[in-house]
């Protein structure tokens, strides 16, 4: 699966079903191992109508769905 397969898909915190947006970056570590994702933070859009952005750890995703990507925080 590829970067831009994974920033068409709604991050959803599975703990408490918010919509933490959509990836929009990712930090790779020098041996090409995903470290964590950046996502847009829907709150602070909603909020304030400008860019924010949350990140969480590769190890947080639990499912990568058709439409979504699942991940415990």
């Amino acid at each position: 699966m590829l970067l831009s397969d994974l920033q068409t898909k709604d991050v959803i915190n599975i703990k408490n079903g918010n919509n933490l947006g959509r990836i929009i970056d990712a930090k790779i570590d020098n041996t090409g191992k995903i470290i964590y994702f950046v996502s847009e933070d829907r709150k602070f859009l909603r909020k304030v109508a400008r860019s924010g952005e949350s990140s969480f750890d590769f190890d947080k995703i639990k499912k990568i769905g058709e439409d979504v990507i699942l991940v415990d925080l």
